[in-house]
């Protein structure tokens, strides 16, 4: 009683419609301890977890098709794109952890509590939209690696994918350190595939360290400039913004300014770090790319089957291709875990209504299969790749409804009292913003009429 008495009321009482608002994920909501003395190392690790779930959007299956065919096209140029959009991701999703800590409430929240209820719910659909175009590409990715590695047909793996609802649920019953565990593993998992993959593949290191210095040949080259935009486009996943804003609340940090800038502090590490686990992840794959298949002359490569056919052959051992096939089953499970999650956070965001966690992970999950079984049983293999891009396209078309209400609500004082973005961030935000907006929007021109 004593050290709740001391506890500050939630931050920006007079900034929002309501005044309080119930958690999303209320099962795990603060229940995990933070230690109260010992070392920074202590408080970091207790605060290790929601970053590595966010990371994972940054490395699924859609963006995959894209760094293949930059590294088979162009080499090793278009590694300066991979690390330009990794740096957007790490500022937004700062921003993203720092609203739900501030504030108690994630960004799904905070819409409907700033919004008019039409505007909430309209975000709330395209952000529906945004969740199945992204659990599209990863029940997809998972289905591909199935057939790959076991010769499942397609249509079986893309029914297999939804057992994961029941991973989730199981795990997450146990407690949320169980799930940050189990993602955690798999991308320590796809991360030593691409690893062996590169070392087996014996990359220019000249090349490489050339490669993320910025070339003026990326905007001077309109097919170089595309695949560019598309590697900027597709990397920030709208729904990481609200996943981030909810489970950094898993955290019992104290409701006090210093607890929360301490809290603010260690979210922002932890998601920084996990995301250059996905810029390793991605750069590997373009770097692969170039390794094989632009070294060897191959520069049309940009489809996930040919690349795990092409591998053997190429690197002279079958481990290539079965490695390759093992990351993108990692890959695609791991996202598959947290868009479930993401799914149940924004529909109880908007809403405000709770359902069963199974029943509505089955919900997401449906939406994603049903679509993906019905293509794949018609059109097969040239289908599921047709979709792949238009769930791309869809996401795009999302980003910048999360991303404008996340700078507006971090930057208004009202709302996050001293916690606000001061001014320099307050710009390089928008900045941000507006970058990858144009290039959206100039992606999605290219892709209905260019």
């Amino acid at each position: 009683m004593g050290e709740n008495a001391k506890e500050l009321p939630l931050a920006a009482e007079q900034g929002w419609r309501n005044k309080r608002t119930e958690p999303t994920l209320p099962e795990v909501y603060r229940s995990l301890r933070i230690p109260k003395s010992g070392s920074w190392i202590k408080k970091f690790l207790a605060f290790a977890g929601p970053g590595y779930l966010v990371a994972v959007g940054y490395m699924d299956p859609g963006n995959w098709a894209t760094d293949i065919a930059g590294g088979s096209l162009f080499g090793y140029t278009l590694l300066s794109v991979i690390l330009l959009s990794n740096l957007m991701a790490i500022l937004l999703q700062a921003l993203a952890g720092k609203l739900g800590i501030v504030t108690g409430r994630d960004l799904a929240q905070a819409c409907r509590d700033h919004y008019s209820k039409p505007v909430a719910m309209g975000l709330w659909v395209l952000c529906e939209l945004a969740i199945a175009a992204c659990d599209l590409a990863e029940v997809i990715g998972s289905a591909i690696a199935l057939n790959l590695l076991f010769g499942i047909p397609l249509i079986y793996g893309v029914i297999i994918t939804a057992l994961d609802v029941l991973v989730v649920l199981l795990l997450q019953n146990k407690g949320f350190r169980y799930i940050e565990t189990l993602v955690i593993v798999l991308i320590v998992t796809i991360g030593g595939c691409f690893a062996t993959e590169m070392f087996l593949s014996k990359p220019d290191v000249g090349g490489i360290m050339k490669g993320f210095v910025p070339s003026t040949e990326i905007i001077s080259n309109p097919t170089m400039l595309y695949i560019a935009i598309g590697i900027l486009g597709a990397t920030v996943m709208p729904h990481n913004l609200y996943l981030h804003s909810s489970i950094v609340q898993t955290r019992k940090y104290k409701q006090t300014s210093l607890g929360k800038r301490e809290a603010i502090k260690y979210a922002t590490w932890d998601s920084t770090i996990a995301l250059f686990f996905a810029l390793f992840i991605n750069a590997a794959i373009l770097i692969l790319s170039a390794a094989t298949f632009h070294k060897a002359g191959m520069t049309d490569v940009a489809d996930i089957n040919d690349a795990y056919h092409l591998l053997t052959p190429i690197l002279g051992t079958t481990i290539g291709s079965i490695l390759f096939g093992v990351a993108l089953l990692a890959s695609g499970q791991n996202s598959t875990l947290t868009g479930t999650l993401a799914g149940q956070i924004v529909m109880e965001g908007f809403l405000n209504i709770r359902l069963a966690a199974w029943l509505r992970r089955l919900i997401t999950r449906l939406i994603a299969i049903v679509p993906a079984v019905i293509v794949t049983g018609l059109y097969g293999e040239s289908g599921t790749t047709q979709l792949l891009i238009l769930s791309q396209v869809i996401l795009s078309l999302q980003l910048s409804f999360a991303v404008v209400p996340l700078i507006k609500f971090t930057s208004d004082k009202k709302k996050m009292g001293e916690f606000v973005n001061p001014l320099w961030l307050k710009s390089l935000a928008w900045f941000v913003a507006f970058v990858i907006i144009s290039l959206n929007v100039y992606l999605l021109f290219q892709t209905f009429f260019g």
